[in-house]
Order: structure tokens, then sequence, then C-alpha cells
């Protein structure tokens, strides 16, 4: 990953800027014309770090998404309400897809899988 350059004419920020000739990337200063090639072409590398609590909060979350499909044929196990949100995606260390369901009752948020 590439860190922070500064200009060694004027010790301002170097940018980076797209040599389209020559089809090369650059750093380049906006207060003076220096220019150097860059030795990366990693420009920003953003690195997500979940504990525990996000992953967990994530999945309540969903139970508000308007964008996901509803069912009204299964009930909580928890709570017994009668509505859950539902979605398919991979389970850890198995292959294929599975269903899962997130209760939408704001008080709960139970999810299984089916």
């Amino acid at each position: 990953m590439s860190t922070m350059k500064f200009c060694r004419e004027c010790n301002n920020i170097l940018y980076p800027k797209e040599d389209r000739d020559n089809k090369i990337l650059l750093y380049a200063c906006r207060n003076c014309d220096h220019q150097e090639i860059a030795d990366n072409n990693c420009v920003y590398r953003n690195e997500i770090h979940h504990a525990v609590g996000e992953r967990t909060q994530v999945l309540q979350d969903v139970a508000a998404d308007p964008t996901l499909p509803r069912t009204k044929s299964v009930r909580c196990s928890v709570c017994n309400h009668g509505e859950a949100v539902f979605f398919q995606a991979t389970s850890r260390g198995e292959e294929g897809m599975t269903l899962f369901f997130v209760c939408c009752n704001p008080n709960c948020g139970n999810r299984w899988r089916d």
C-alpha cells in the first residue's frame, strides 16, 4: 500500500495523477511542477476490521431494509412474531447457499436459517 508522499521541492502533498500517454501512475505536486513515478499502482486500500458486536448489529439492521423480501409464512421461535425478512448467503465452511431469516420485531432481531 502506498503511503502519503510529499514534494521534494516545496514539501506539499503529492497527489496521484495519470499519465495517459505513457500509461503510468505519477505523483504530482499541485503547488509546483514536481512529478515522480509511482513505485506502486495502489493508490488507496480500505481494510475493514469488524468486531463481533458489529456483525450482529448488521444482521439486526437487515430487518429494517425495505429492499429485502419479507414473508409472513414463518414464526419467530423466540417472540412468536409472524413476519421475517429473508435472504440467501453462503454459510461459513459450507458449499452452496443458505436461506437466512431475521425476525422483523424490533425488540427481538432473532435470526435463523432454513
